[in-house]
């Protein structure tokens, strides 16, 4: 079987996959016994990238440099070889000649495999064919790949096989390394907008001794020495607006999240927050960090306003607001206004097929009208704002209408992106709704551990300034500024069910 190929192991016998992996350890087995171990190597002095040399060609013809990086391809013409080199930032074809680097290199050399770690120098040049390349006059083995890498032209597109081995997914689809380079410049500009607008960035607990009483269900484990069962947050809220209390008046954390639920293209189990909070200010204010921060990223990361998100043209100039009864109004035709009480807008909900509770109350049944008939509808960015009550258990009341919260989501592409509040600093309707929460998770599960968290309201009774508070999905803006349909496309090693 000719090794100076990619090969594509699913497409082997096994006898055919097992005699290449022997043959690659009989060669590594003949380095060692010749005092030739790649894997003694400790160091290589490099001095250029592949990319330098691509984008830098005229500047750089005729140079010497040294390059180290993987062998990807081979095509051999007997005393004279092309090979491509991939580095982290590109690859290069490189010519190396028996006459250039000797017989005994050379010799060695052909008995390398595609995947193979090594090192180059040599000078940079342009074939006769245009392609830009490295003449090489010596070269070295600095470390033996023991599995082939996938066929070339195929590559590896079995998306399981690339979630589970993600190192393999970035060596053969270069593209997939952009995405992450993308996702670590995204999470560069977020920080640098907020340390701009005066935010200091905190760490808080991913253990916590509480599970609270919000709708998400928790990941549980045992703290040995404190004898007691503890849980993966689900947020970072409450211990951020501790801090505001404290006087720390603009802080956020970009945090990992833990939530013991579904997985699907938009959902991983553990997944990366921003949650911000400001005093003195509404979410309103809130309103315009958004739009100002995701125009700004839209500029840095894709260099326009106007993005392709899964085949829909997004413009990020641009920015709707409603209220979410104006939304509902405008998409079903259903006016809560309209509603006399709670059992005129359960009435209405099942003369629009719209499943709710018996006992539904009108905020609840606005609810569920948006999810049937609004989110689906909001492609262009879309703030939707005025909540219920009824499912706004940290926001602030609206004053002139206390059925209504000041808080609101924001929708692209028919996706929730964040969710923001102005936020209830009232210590005794905080206690109060925290209690009705876990009143009510405990009537549907008997089971349930939810707990109040009394501290928070202790920290509340010491004062809480009119807060604004924003949290939102990183992965999901990931996935809209680098047009990925899959969650799992942003995350480098999703969540994934064991293969035995």
């Amino acid at each position: 079987m000719n090794e100076n190929e990619n090969i594509n192991a699913q497409d082997l016998t096994a006898e055919e996959l097992s005699e290449i992996l022997q043959v690659r350890r009989d060669k590594l087995d003949a380095l060692k016994a010749a005092g030739q171990d790649p894997f003694q190597k400790v160091k290589y002095d490099f001095d250029t990238y592949t990319s330098d040399i691509i984008n830098n060609f005229e500047a750089m013809e005729g140079s010497q440099v040294k390059i180290a990086g993987r062998m990807m391809s081979r095509r051999d013409m007997g005393k004279a070889n092309f090979i491509d080199v991939a580095d982290g930032k590109g690859r290069i074809q490189c010519y190396v000649r028996v006459d250039d680097v000797g017989e005994d290199c050379f010799n060695a050399f052909k008995k390398w495999d595609i995947g193979d770690i090594i090192g180059l120098s040599g000078k940079v040049f342009r074939t006769r064919r245009g392609e830009i390349s490295i003449h090489v006059d010596s070269l070295e083995l600095l470390a033996k790949s023991l599995l082939p890498l996938p066929e070339k032209y195929h590559g590896l597109k079995d998306t399981d096989t690339r979630y589970r081995q993600r190192y393999l997914d970035l060596i053969v689809n270069p593209e997939v390394k952009d995405t992450f380079i993308k996702r670590s410049q995204i999470l560069r500009e977020i920080r640098a907008y907020l340390d701009g607008k005066g935010f200091i960035e905190v760490d808080t607990p991913i253990l916590v001794p509480l599970e609270i009483g919000a709708s998400a269900r928790p990941f549980v484990t045992h703290h040995n020495t404190l004898d007691m069962d503890m849980y993966l947050r689900i947020e970072t809220e409450l211990y951020l607006k501790r801090l505001i209390v404290g006087g720390m008046d603009r802080v956020y954390e970009v945090g990992r999240i833990f939530r013991n639920e579904g997985m699907d293209t938009k959902h991983n189990p553990e997944f990366t927050t921003v949650e911000l909070y400001q005093a003195y200010t509404d979410y309103k204010g809130m309103m315009d960090l958004v739009e100002e921060l995701y125009k700004q990223l839209a500029e840095k990361i894709c260099g326009s306003l106007v993005i392709s998100y899964q085949g829909n043209e997004i413009d990020l100039g641009h920015w709707e607001r409603m209220t979410m009864v104006e939304a509902v109004k405008k998409y079903s035709g259903c006016d809560y206004n309209d509603w006399a009480d709670d059992a005129a807008a359960r009435a209405c909900a099942k003369e629009h097929h719209v499943p709710v509770p018996d006992d539904a109350t009108k905020g609840a049944v606005l609810a569920e009208f948006f999810d049937a008939y609004v989110e689906e509808k909001l492609i262009q960015p879309t703030f939707i704002y005025d909540y219920p009550v009824e499912n706004s258990p940290l926001a602030k009341r609206k004053p002139d209408n206390p059925a209504f919260t000041e808080r609101f989501e924001y929708f692209i592409n028919a996706t929730e992106f964040g969710n923001a509040f102005s936020e209830l600093n009232d210590p005794i309707d905080q206690k109060e709704r925290f209690e009705r929460q876990v009143e009510a998770k405990r009537a549907a599960d008997p089971n349930c551990r939810s707990e109040v968290d009394y501290d928070y309201v202790t920290a509340l009774e010491y004062g809480l300034p009119p807060t604004g508070g924003l949290g939102f999905g990183v992965d999901r803006l990931v996935m809209l500024l680098t047009d990925s349909a899959s969650i799992r496309d942003v995350l480098l090693f999703p969540t994934m069910k064991p293969l035995d």
